[in-house]
């Protein structure tokens, strides 16, 4: 299996390089790192147009000898050049070229160190990749393992949130990695009446009882895959916004937060729906965005 890899022909892209190789080394998969360039338009008589094209390729070739020298010895890798309209555009035909199992991506470089922030290539692959996207935070760095140790997935309670329990579940055991489900409950600060307070408090208290019965059921559909990820648990993370909700759950170098595709768009590309938008924004760890088809059909399997 092979992951592929956006690499920027202007930029050092090192978080998403480090991301891409403790995924390929915890699951043993080849990666393709790719840089995308500008395809020519039609020849020019002045040859105007080959000059440029040689100058993008020198670019782009210099690009990847950085990314040569910063990738670790220890995965299959191997570099690509492709000409295209669009960088989105280029690393879905590398994608499909490879038959990818995932594209890895990195973070805006104006973003906050160690969130995710997206960039222009991002944005259009979140609402158009029939590949998992994986995003890397900004400055993310391979912990002194090097390997996936914990898949978490961010629970809905919806049947589809439940495919996407059985197939990352599938992941992490291939991957020796535990699995974890994070339901969050991003509740704001209440007008200061104390009547106002304890309902409020108690609302929150019967969703929270609602999720931990579902995600349990869900867990023992894990539970029942060969093999079978372990430990297996399920946490909720409570918060006036989403930054404080995730930063209520505990993270850990190996961390990997999975996301299923919003309801609302097509099944068989991803679609960040706001609120897998806000959780991929303020995630502390690196994220794998899934689309419905793809999480369905692993489950199904």
């Amino acid at each position: 299996m092979t992951i592929v890899v956006g690499y920027p022909p202007e930029g050092r892209e090192r978080a998403a390089l480090n991301l891409a190789a403790m995924l390929a080394g915890s699951a043993g998969d080849d990666m393709v790192v790719c840089t995308v360039v500008p395809a020519p338009w039609f020849p020019s008589p002045a040859r105007i147009d080959a000059e440029y094209q040689a100058y993008l390729d020198d670019v782009a070739q210099r690009a990847l000898d950085r990314a040569r020298a910063d990738l670790p010895a220890d995965v299959s890798v191997t570099f690509s050049v492709h000409r295209a309209r669009s960088a989105p555009s280029g690393l879905l035909e590398v994608a499909e070229q490879h038959d990818a199992t995932l594209i890895v991506l990195g973070s805006a470089s104006a973003g906050v160190f160690g969130r995710i922030a997206f960039g222009s290539v991002t944005d259009r692959l979140l609402h158009s990749s029939e590949y998992p996207l994986a995003l890397a935070t900004r400055g993310f760095r391979r912990g002194s393992g090097g390997r996936v140790t914990r898949v978490t997935v961010a629970y809905g309670g919806s049947e589809q949130a439940d495919d996407l329990v059985v197939a990352a579940g599938v992941v992490a055991a291939r991957m020796g990695a535990t699995l974890r489900l994070a339901a969050l409950a991003v509740q704001p600060a209440p007008p200061t009446t104390t009547r106002f307070r304890v309902e409020q408090d108690e609302v929150v208290a019967d969703w929270a009882a609602g999720m931990e019965a579902a995600a349990q059921k869900a867990i023992q559909q894990a539970k029942d895959l060969q093999p079978a990820p372990s430990p297996l648990e399920v946490v909720i993370g409570y918060g006036e916004d989403w930054d404080e909700a995730l930063d209520d759950i505990e993270w850990r170098d190996g961390d990997v937060l999975a996301v299923g595709s919003s309801t609302v768009g097509p099944a068989a590309r991803v679609f960040l729906g706001s609120r897998a938008g806000k959780i991929v924004r303020h995630s502390p760890v690196p994220v794998v965005v899934v689309p419905r088809a793809a999480a369905k059909e692993l489950a199904d399997q």
